[in-house]
């Protein structure tokens, strides 16, 4: 997939945000006023080698992101030589085990694998309330820890072998700069990180079998770590020499790209996962949620994440939409597209028929990984049509779900910004709007490379703080106003949403 501004070049210096997100890998160029000069992207697919599972190859990564890099030097945009900096970012709790020599041990566990259930009720039970008194998060098997611990129980010889951590982001710097490290954002994502000390904690570490000397030094997001060698030049076709920001996670660097840079602004991002995001002043550390630092020096935000958001409508592109793909290879569209005028045809409520997008067990607000998928309510009336609907509406109920979090918390949220390829269906940002009962802003450019790219900018002093390149970059494209007549019929379809989930619940548990 392709794009190319084909805007005019000035002199000014060019950004490139590098994205490795858990579906693909995203690259944008950018100008000093955000202007996207060129971007690319290719997807990337997990491997489920067992129910549960989901793992991918680092060096999978790279390929990826050298083709796509490769495509992006035929843009007609493209100007190596006036890029001045680059950062990356990607999905966090990834962890890339590399022995001595820096060679990976293993395929990587990636946060939306379930397998380190029985890890996590150890941890919960022996180390619950220290383990969430020092990250400010609860065990899952989203986090790096239990992950860890499930390695070292089936297979010790790979952590035996283990001399360095990266995570996903950090092993694609490592591979353009030869250097070694991770920001602190990151660092908070592993269950390994001393919220208050912002250090590497060592009993932590001690719960999975690790030292704290296989952990990488903590930088910042904007720090200049190294730049790009002459190996990674030839391989990428990118000049040696430029600098290279460490960058962070991607949800942190969504908000930030997003212009989520003040107290009580919210995101909701429909991507591989769907957060719920609310920027605050201090960390609220709760139960059902996650809480870390934001790019903003100061700034806090607390995460309410499902495990399946745009992903559940790329399983069903997959699984049953071969006449929509390759209808839209003919009109050279995306079937997305195709798939939205289906959907748009069928009446909110999609006639009775629920989606609940479990695909991958489920966090917030149930955090159990048992859940599954389900599709209710099916009747001889329901075409595809509203199959393809469902999908959006389960998504959104979901999302629903996850706000009610911090509308019990009482967080304040004075604004709502939609991001991830969800956002790009205006059918998915009204059903949203529709369902929440609350305006939907949509940012011109809000994805995680864009922001990586302004965070390069920042570290080689392009902007002079993170402030001020969202204030010369960032911009809203649309806005969704709810239909209150679908508020209401949805408002009443949530709650049947919710006693089917908690009806099956102890199904599926009993299946396992």
């Amino acid at each position: 997939m392709q794009k190319d501004k084909g805007l005019a070049m000035s002199k000014e210096k060019l950004l490139l945000g590098i994205d490795l997100g858990t579906s693909g890998c995203k690259i944008t160029l950018i100008d000093q006023k955000g202007r996207v000069i060129a971007e690319d992207m290719e997807e990337i697919k997990s491997r489920h080698l067992h129910p549960g599972w989901s793992e991918q190859a680092p060096d999978e990564w790279y390929n990826a992101i050298c083709r796509v890099l490769q495509r992006m030097r035929r843009h007609s945009a493209w100007q190596a030589d006036k890029i001045a900096g680059i950062a990356l970012d990607g999905s966090t709790h990834n962890a890339v085990l590399l022995d001595r020599d820096f060679k990976v041990l293993r395929p990587v566990i990636m946060w939306t694998d379930q397998r380190s259930v029985e890890e996590v009720a150890r941890l919960e039970n022996n180390y619950g309330k220290r383990i969430f008194r020092t990250t400010y998060q609860r065990p899952s098997p989203t986090w790096t820890l239990p992950q860890l611990m499930w390695i070292q129980r089936h297979e010790p010889e790979v952590l035996r072998k283990t001399a360095h951590i990266m995570f996903a982001k950090d092993y694609l710097r490592y591979r353009l700069t030869g250097t070694w490290e991770t920001d602190y954002i990151e660092a908070q994502g592993t269950l390994f990180y001393d919220m208050k000390a912002q250090e590497w904690s060592e009993e932590l570490c001690s719960y999975a079998g690790i030292s704290l000397e296989v952990l990488p030094p903590l930088v910042k997001p904007t720090d200049i770590v190294g730049e790009v060698t002459e190996e990674a030049s030839r391989i990428t076709g990118l000049p040696a020499g430029i600098p290279v920001a460490a960058g962070c996670s991607d949800s942190a660097v969504e908000d930030y790209a997003a212009g989520a840079v003040e107290p009580g602004q919210c995101i909701i991002k429909l991507a591989t996962a769907g957060n719920v995001n609310v920027m605050t002043d201090t960390p609220y550390p709760h139960p059902q949620t996650l809480t870390y630092s934001h790019v903003i020096p100061g700034l806090w935000y607390t995460v309410v994440a499902t495990n399946t958001a745009a992903s559940a409508k790329r399983w069903f592109r997959e699984l049953f939409c071969a006449e929509e793909v390759e209808k839209a290879r003919g009109q050279n569209k995306s079937p997305y597209e195709i798939m939205d005028a289906r959907a748009a045809q069928v009446a909110a409520g999609s006639e009775g028929l629920f989606f609940h997008p479990y695909l991958l067990g489920e966090r917030a607000p149930y955090w159990d990984p048992y859940l599954r998928a389900s599709f209710t309510g099916v009747s001889m009336q329901h075409d595809k049509g509203h199959f393809l609907r469902s999908v959006l509406e389960g998504v959104a109920y979901s999302i629903r779900d996850c706000y009610g979090i911090l509308e019990d918390m009482k967080l304040p949220v004075n604004e709502i910004r939609l991001i991830g390829g969800g956002a790009k269906s205006k059918l998915w940002c009204r059903i949203v709007s529709d369902i929440l009962g609350r305006e939907i802003l949509v940012p011109a450019v809000g994805d995680a490379s864009f922001g990586a790219a302004l965070l390069a900018g920042v570290g080689v002093g392009v902007f002079r703080n993170e402030k001020e390149a969202i204030e010369s970059c960032v911009e809203i494209a649309d806005s969704f106003k709810p239909d209150y007549d679908s508020h209401e019929k949805y408002t009443g379809m949530f709650d049947t949403y919710r006693r089917i989930c908690s009806s099956l619940a102890d199904i599926y548990r009993q299946s396992v």
